[in-house]
């Protein structure tokens, strides 16, 4: 069921701070006063599960992340490429395998402390040990050793590649080389995490720690957490003693879990938000027309598809379990008519599970849309007609969107294969445990790249790994993606990767539907903003002009 009243709080100051002013004056909105005061207001998506940087995997929890804390290396703004962030330099050596990393003398944490090369150290033994079971252990493996950590192989920390050699010197050692090495720098899973501080609230190696909240959480990155009211409002405030401090000009940043399109949408119309990142399907043909300059439509590294469960001690509907029947729902999904009658903002219609991206990587296997060609296999195995299949579940997140989605493919699979659906909406921190816990049958899934190189979307699907929400194993995939790193030049990394993405197109845990696009709405008093390939954006550099923009944003001509 919609679970609508759990963002209530957040819907009811916006509303009524945006439409509740009567009388003689007018009261400024949040955006013309947020203009004049350097606060940036943001809408997030939904509830974030937490703001550990080791224990959490969802784009809501890492735009937060982003401003509390700082790793060794950050993404420029315009193009990604790495760019200093602790570390004020880097060496590599001659064969690649060496990486070290010379922390910035004024480097410190939010209480005064020093960051110190130890500091990552604990903080890549916390995220490896195998207590903590965090969902990004896995991109830490590139670390000499940190596999079998995670694993229970090997109990001495000390044996992985990751060495304070001084307190300001960090010593990496990697299992090969891996040439997008420092582009994985930027994610969350390797931020550092202050050990003294989360000590005093519970194991390191528990989930849920209370360390995070306001008055316990230190951190290290351009703003601190001041308030948290869960549904409501996130509210960070500019870090006095972050090491460029002098660079950022925002002093707040106001983090709305708002889980419904059309409420968002009212929300930043009515000059409530800055950003706002759902945008009712209905709504983009009046921002192209009326209001061009609000409407950002931008390439996405990313992709949507439907993840089966495919553990046969999980999975509750056995048909699921045969291939043929996978294959035959994949076959029927018309990604064409999605993307232009249902999505409406750009995407481009999904055959493969690797998204075309700027490393130049492309699928040659593709799924193909052929509904009779579905009913044959479903006959094949044993469904003709498609009525004896058990009715499928499918599980979806609340988002306006992902219901659409879902309800156009339940009448593809009826009318096609015969095939009854229910979907299933849960909100986020719910669907994140059912997925977790394979708790599900067929789930809405997407992924965002975590770096511009393809491997991150291989090693999703690799066993083992925290974010493999589908129980999906195949040794000889997990063995070329691997044998890719030491591939002697791109073309010969491209073919093993394509190799690898065959034989996941052959099994289909995942039924591709669509390569995402950012659609998004944004106000013009918002400088410092840049489009590219990941949505990362540097809030330390970006800030509000006040003459830029009026007080109140008009609405689409037909957007009520």
């Amino acid at each position: 069921m919609k679970r609508y009243h759990l963002i209530l709080p957040a819907i009811a100051i916006l509303i009524t701070a945006a439409f509740g002013a009567t009388g003689c004056s007018k009261r400024a909105t949040r955006v013309a006063q947020g203009n004049k005061e350097q606060i940036l207001h943001l809408g997030n998506y939904a509830e974030p599960a937490d703001l550990d940087p080791q224990s959490v995997s969802g784009v809501p929890e890492f735009r937060i992340l982003k401003v509390l804390f700082e790793g060794l290396v950050m993404a420029d703004p315009k193009d990604l490429h790495p760019v200093p962030g602790v570390a004020e330099r880097w060496e590599m050596s001659s064969d690649g395998l060496v990486y070290t990393f010379y922390l910035r003398a004024n480097a410190n944490w939010s209480d005064g402390e020093p960051v110190t090369a130890e500091d990552f150290v604990q903080s890549f033994e916390r995220i490896l040990n195998p207590a903590l079971a965090a969902p990004y252990a896995d991109m830490l493996y590139v670390l000499a050793g940190a596999e079998d950590y995670n694993t229970g192989k090997l109990k001495d920390f000390s044996m992985v590649g990751a060495v304070a050699l001084a307190p300001k010197t960090l010593k990496l050692t990697l299992r090969t080389p891996t040439p997008y090495f420092p582009l994985m720098l930027n994610h969350h899973a390797w931020f550092p995490s202050p050990m003294r501080t989360i000590d005093k609230f519970g194991s390191r190696y528990r989930k849920g720690n209370r360390w995070t909240r306001p008055g316990n959480i230190v951190s290290n990155g351009p703003f601190l957490l001041k308030h948290w009211k869960v549904h409501d409002e996130i509210v960070v405030v500019k870090n006095e003693k972050y090491w460029d401090a002098a660079k950022v000009r925002l002093k707040e940043i106001h983090f709305y879990p708002i889980e419904s399109s059309d409420v968002e949408e009212r929300a930043f119309r009515a000059g409530q938000l800055h950003v706002s990142y759902l945008i009712p399907s209905s709504k983009l043909d009046s921002y192209r027309a009326a209001q061009p300059s609000n409407l950002r439509l931008e390439p996405y590294y990313a992709n949507a598809y439907y993840a089966i469960n495919v553990d046969p001690k999980k999975q509750t509907n056995p048909a699921l379990l045969d291939v043929r029947v996978r294959r035959a729902l994949a076959m029927t999904i018309d990604r064409e008519s999605i993307v232009k009658n249902v999505i409406r903002a750009g995407q481009i219609p999904a055959y493969s599970f690797v998204p075309p991206g700027p490393a130049g990587y492309e699928a040659r296997n593709r799924v193909i849309y052929d509904p009779e060609g579905a009913r044959r296999l479903l006959a094949e195995a044993g469904f003709a007609g498609g009525s004896s299949v058990p009715k499928i579940t499918i599980l979806i997140n609340t988002l306006e969107l992902h219901r659409s989605v879902a309800e156009a493919v339940q009448q593809m699979w009826k009318k096609e294969l015969g095939i009854d659906v229910e979907i299933v909406n849960q909100e986020w921190k719910v669907y994140l445990a059912a997925q977790n816990n394979l708790d599900y049958q067929i789930s809405r899934a997407a992924w965002t790249a975590d770096y511009v190189d393809p491997s991150t979307f291989f090693d999703l699907m690799r066993a083992r790994t925290g974010n493999n929400n589908t129980g999906y194993s195949n040794p000889a995939f997990e063995k070329r993606v691997s044998d890719s790193l030491s591939a002697p030049d791109a073309p010969a990394r491209a073919g093993m990767l394509q190799e690898a993405e065959d034989m996941l197109m052959a099994d289909l845990p995942v039924i591709p539907v669509y390569f995402n696009t950012r659609s998004y709405l944004i106000q013009p008093s918002v400088k410092g903003w840049y489009s590219n390939f990941l949505d990362d954006h540097s809030l330390k550099e970006v800030y509000l002009d006040d003459d830029s923009a009026p007080a109140d944003t008009p609405p689409p001509s037909n957007a009520y």
